[in-house]
């Protein structure tokens, strides 16, 4: 990740939006103008054509509202969008906090799909790689966490029938190499998580020295969020207790919470400044929050909608 606040093309326009109507539009009914989205796609590279298609989009989809007066057209944020993005925006920053307590048992997922079977296995394993869970061997999937009913709820969506889902500890013995924790590629988590840490010392430079503009610091603090998430997509939260010393993870996390909040008060100028164009009256409802706020989640973060 440059630190460079050049206009970046997002692959996933839809889910950027939303994004950014949860870090600046908390639980606001009130809908913005279309012309506020597309200027506010437009700060991340996105042409007005594709910036209105992934606003129709997600209409289709039911995840912003749709209204008019007059000829301008209208979006809001309904609550199925809110609970989405809360849920989203809680795991994000919950992660590695280091607020879970691990009892050490592990889950384990065991299951068997006849060969001939092979969509129902990638399914399968697809499945249960979004829930966290890592393979440790074919057929046997783990997590350091209890996903039990998740888990179950997977196999029978699936329509898996032969299958086993259980909490135990490890016994440890010199004869066996199992550890659970090889189900995740640990010397790459450690790269990554390294690589993140030495990008951002470069961003918390210039957030230190205040060099950065509202425009940039409404960028680069998404950008950021972003690279973060990403590792809640590779690393299921792994405890402590399993991982060597010194680990990476908490320095990448102080990194992010630091650029993330620093900029928040520049990132909300220019989220206002953007809606000030079009609607003037709904400019100061825009606001930035801090990851304290996001952790406590949905009863901090609605508290002050009027």
């Amino acid at each position: 990740m440059s630190d460079s606040p050049t206009r970046p093309q997002y692959q996933n326009s839809q889910r950027l939006l939303t994004t950014l109507l949860g870090d600046y539009w908390f639980w606001r009914r009130e809908p913005l103008p279309s012309r506020v989205l597309v200027d506010l796609l437009a700060e991340f590279g996105l042409a007005e054509q594709a910036a209105r298609a992934a606003i129709r989009r997600l209409a289709a989809r039911e995840l912003v509202t749709v209204s008019k007066v007059g000829r301008t057209t209208f979006y809001g944020v309904p609550p199925k969008t809110e609970d989405l993005t809360m849920e989203r925006l809680t795991r994000i920053f919950r992660f590695g906090s280091g607020d879970r307590a691990w009892d050490g048992f592990w889950t384990f997922v065991m299951f068997s799909v006849p060969e001939d079977q092979r969509e129902l296995r990638r399914t399968l394993r697809t499945r249960l790689r979004t829930l966290g869970l890592g393979s440790l061997y074919d057929g046997v999937w783990v997590s350091p966490w209890d996903l039990t009913e998740e888990a179950c709820a997977v196999l029978a969506t699936v329509g898996v029938d032969r299958a086993t889902v259980s909490r135990a500890r490890i016994t440890k013995s010199a004869s066996f190499s199992g550890d659970p924790v090889q189900a995740w590629d640990l010397p790459e988590l450690a790269r990554e998580y390294d690589s993140f840490v030495a990008d951002t010392a470069r961003l918390r430079t210039r957030v230190t020295e205040q060099q950065t503009t509202p425009a940039d610091a409404l960028i680069v603090r998404t950008k950021v969020m972003a690279r973060w998430r990403g590792f809640a997509d590779i690393d299921p939260d792994l405890p402590a207790e399993v991982l060597p010393s010194p680990w990476p993870r908490d320095a990448a996390r102080r990194h992010f919470v630091e650029i993330y909040d620093n900029l928040g008060p520049l990132a909300e100028t220019r989220m206002r400044e953007i809606v000030k164009r079009h609607a003037p009256e709904l400019a100061d409802l825009a606001v930035h929050r801090t990851s304290t706020d996001l952790r406590r989640g949905a009863r901090t973060l609605g508290s002050d909608v009027r």
